[in-house]
């Protein structure tokens, strides 16, 4: 289906590494995983991502199901997270829980680089915290993640939205600054303007950028406990020795952020360079039915991120050891000898409909195995296999059956 992608073996190679390092790095942070349903009741989101947000009124994937009840892929992970730590308990008083997930979303979108209709996400959600601490410690850590990836040059990309008080002073100005230019506008953002001007920041149309560059910024229009909150951020940013740039355009497209907003760009992207964005939401937890409940979080876009892992590495399932086998008697000896070299932990390729040597030592090179076990009858009667250490070109005598002297011997090399 359009929108839809096969990631394939040599592919899903460049997934495990990255999703390896998003266990190791978070399990670091002391960050747990957690798993929600691919599609939660349609409310779940109008109610908490906002109902003007693109996501709502043009993306969702959203059916009835048999008994009638309005169903929605989800979209985004937070609102699912929320909802979890909410009906289970999660979310203990006077203590900070940290949560990560990875898995499928689902947009109705234009398909293009590094985006598809239904993609991944890698989200981090930390609950029970309002200080700026928190905000800069969990953009540090994705921020990390790139880094432990081989990203350099990632940037962090920093804003505040403040509070629904001085965000409402800010919507009244940037609808004075725009009316006079509302039939300049797209469709879309003339009914954003009405509705919620800071949707229009959202819109990808030239000639909306051109309008909305000449606007208010909020930062401009932040209360006090605002500028001190996105002040003791940058401090927290600066002692941890991450870089950044403050972006005072920067409003992420969900109606639940609270003060702090940010993004990573990358320039190995292109136009569309963003490769993590969140911020923080400190009301939606209430505002969904749990006790009143700071939160800050991010999602990775990890289709984009594996498009960048996959062009700074070239990564292969080689073997460690490809068995080559001469004859019957000598096949049945290489399937023992295969599952007991398993048990080492060493990847074992063997190809039983294969019978001449040279085909098989082409395919153990094509393979990318560094060794080559070769039984034969010969080798079978006096008592020792060969061993082929492909990429050197040397080659020994090995005692037959002898698994712990082969291990040795490929583990040494690896």
């Amino acid at each position: 289906a359009k929108g839809t992608r096969d990631i394939l073996p040599g592919e899903v190679e460049v997934w495990q590494r990255v999703e390896q390092n998003a266990h190791r790095l978070f399990s670091l942070y002391g960050v747990r995983e957690i798993r929600t349903p691919i599609f939660e009741s349609t409310e779940l989101f109008a109610k908490s991502t906002g109902s003007d947000t693109d996501i709502v009124t043009k993306e969702m994937y959203t059916f009835a199901d048999r008994s009638d009840r309005s169903i929605t892929l989800r979209p985004e992970g937070t609102p699912g997270v929320v909802r979890a730590a909410i009906e289970n308990s999660l979310l203990r008083r006077g203590e900070i829980d940290r949560f990560y997930y990875i898995g499928p979303m689902f947009r109705y979108e234009r398909p293009q680089k590094g985006r598809y209709r239904q993609f991944s996400q890698i989200g981090v959600e930390v609950f029970g915290s309002a200080h700026p601490a928190t905000d800069a410690e969990v953009m540090e850590m994705a921020i990390s993640l790139f880094a432990s990836l081989g990203i350099e040059g990632a940037r962090l990309q920093l804003n505040s939205v403040g509070h629904p008080e001085c965000r409402s002073v800010y919507r009244q100005a940037l609808k004075e600054a725009l009316e006079p230019h509302r039939a300049e506008l797209c469709a879309d953002c003339q009914r954003r303007l009405d509705a919620n001007p800071l949707r229009i920041f959202d819109c990808k149309v030239p000639r909306c950028g051109e309008i909305r560059a000449t606007a208010p910024v909020i930062v401009d229009y932040l209360c006090a406990g605002c500028r001190a909150h996105l002040a003791g951020v940058r401090e927290c940013l600066e002692m941890l020795g991450v870089a950044y740039d403050l972006n005072p355009r920067l409003v992420r497209g969900l109606d639940y952020y609270t003060r702090t907003t940010f993004e990573v760009v990358s320039d190995k992207l292109g136009a569309q360079n963003a490769l993590c964005g969140g911020g923080r939401y400190d009301d939606l937890v209430a505002s969904m039915g749990g006790p009143p409940t700071p939160g800050f979080g991010f999602a990775i876009g990890a289709d984009r991120l594996v498009m960048v892992v996959a062009d700074l590495h070239r990564f292969s399932a080689p073997a460690d050891i490809y068995i080559v086998h001469l004859g019957d008697a000598a096949l049945k000896e290489a399937l023992g000898a295969s599952r007991a070299l398993r048990g080492f932990g060493l990847v074992v390729r063997l190809d039983p409909d294969s019978k001449e040597v040279k085909k098989q030592m082409a395919r153990a090179s094509a393979w990318g195995a560094r060794y080559a076990l070769i039984i034969g009858e010969r080798e079978m009667e006096r008592g020792a296999y060969s061993l082929k250490n492909l990429a050197a070109g040397t080659q020994q005598d090995v005692a037959a059956r002898g698994w712990d002297e082969i291990r040795r011997e490929v583990g040494n090399a690896g």
